[in-house]
């Protein structure tokens, strides 16, 4: 293992989700002797794909952003075979359907945000100022403000109530996973700018291709499926069914109830459950691939992944993508498919639900005062990352763990300095698209 065989590891990583991911790897090009212990049969943790009957299920709908800077420097986008969403979405409000689109990516579409179009004038004036702030200041500027709710800084930005309920809190709240807008306001402009700068994707083979790009870079051996950890000792884990595996320093990698449970005095912040549901369709009820946002609040989004990327489906069928707020519940099935009907003007009796995800903690709730990061140093040797670390984000995650891995490598005592050879070497920026 890293060019050790028969030693035993320098650190142990509990929890192959993305944190766990980039903070073994960067150990592991630092020299060090690294177990990575998944209790699952695969990589990824919430990022995830099933396939069933031809089709890529994810676990949630996800999307991927091209723009976060720990995405640039670690992944190969031009290997996940991207294909993107269109620049907008189609909004459902009481007094009906509007289409946004961002009118530099779409020039056609600068009409309909002409005063009098969908947006008033002065609404289309305080998001104009809000979107070039969140674009063209530095990210620490953005950081170092204030926080508030997301609520409070729309309205101190001149948003309207009308735009906000129409348009704006249908949009987010399928971004941070709550209908109140009060999550953190950094955390919303920071959402905000890389969604500007950056595109919305979905990866050819799913949204599980992300993590499973991230463990194919990992050394043989190190990656141990189906091990489970049962608690934290004062020399390892003891993992469950029996056994313990020492080491002189340990990094809980799970999710935030998880990282509760092995650590105990561990403070987490509550989570945000979602539902999504999959129809199979032999007619796509939407060609474009776009973002349809539910005004009423029965649902959060739909979409039609196969319209992004045909590869979601078997030729000839359709795939829709629905989450709704919180737990699967009797009959909610049926209610989910009469807004679809809605939302889509079609029939959608003849549509069969393939799957059902409910995600428990999908998001850490981010509320203010949030703080973007924080140490994931607990003591001597004890380290936790995870996006409850950081933000509810691809990027949170991965930098909360190579915040863990900088900050274990800086403890020296007790850690073997390990060899260096035989380790792969970091991909420079954009991995290898050059970007």
């Amino acid at each position: 293992m890293n060019g050790h065989r028969g030693a035993g590891p320098d650190v142990i990583v509990v929890g192959a989700g993305l944190a766990g991911l980039a903070c073994a790897l960067d150990l592991c090009r630092a020299g060090r002797r690294v177990a990575l212990l998944e209790a699952s049969d695969g990589v990824g943790g919430r990022m995830r794909t099933d396939r069933r009957e031809g089709f890529l299920l994810d676990r949630g709908f996800q999307v991927f952003n091209t723009s976060y800077p720990q995405v640039k420097r670690r992944l190969d986008l031009r290997g996940l075979r991207l294909r993107p969403f269109a620049p907008g979405i189609v909004a459902h409000t009481p007094t009906g359907p509007v289409r946004l689109a961002d009118p530099t990516r779409l020039p056609g579409a600068a009409g309909t945000l002409l005063p009098g179009g969908v947006l008033p004038a002065r609404d289309l004036a305080a998001l104009a100022a809000l979107t070039a702030k969140d674009v063209l200041l530095p990210a620490r500027l953005l950081k170092s403000r204030p926080d508030r709710t997301t609520a409070a800084a729309l309205a101190r930005a001149g948003v309207t109530n009308r735009t906000v309920a129409g348009i704006l809190r249908p949009f987010l709240s399928g971004v941070f996973l709550e209908d109140r807008l009060e999550t953190s306001d950094r955390f919303f402009h920071l959402v905000w700018r890389s969604m500007v700068r950056g595109t919305l994707c979905l990866p050819a083979d799913g949204i599980g291709a992300v993590p499973a790009q991230l463990a194919g870079d990992l050394p043989e051996g190190v990656l141990r499926l189906d091990t489970a950890v049962e608690a934290i000792t004062p020399t390892g884990v003891l993992l469950r069914g029996g056994g313990e595996l020492a080491a002189a320093a340990v990094v809980v990698a799970t999710d935030a109830a998880a990282a509760a449970r092995l650590l105990p005095d561990l403070a987490v912040p509550p989570g945000r459950t979602v539902t999504t549901y999959y129809h199979a369709v032999t007619r796509p009820p939407l060609t474009e691939p776009l973002l349809v946002v539910d005004g009423s609040g029965v649902v959060l989004n739909t979409c039609v992944p196969t319209a992004v990327t045909p590869t979601y489906g078997p030729p000839g069928r359709a795939l829709v993508s629905t989450s709704v707020l919180g737990a699967d519940r009797p009959g909610a099935g049926e209610t989910v498919l009469g807004r679809l009907a809605e939302l889509y003007g079609t029939d959608t009796s003849g549509w069969r639900q393939i799957g059902a995800y409910t995600v428990e903690g999908a998001l850490p709730a981010m509320e203010p005062p949030w703080p973007l990061s924080r140490t994931t140093r607990l003591a001597p040797g004890r380290y936790v990352c995870g996006d409850h670390r950081a933000t509810g984000s691809v990027q949170g995650a991965l930098a909360s763990g190579t915040r863990a891995a900088r900050e274990l490598l800086g403890e020296r005592a007790g850690l073997s300095t390990g060899r260096r050879g035989g380790n792969p070497r970091p991909r420079a920026a954009g991995g290898r698209t050059g970007r």
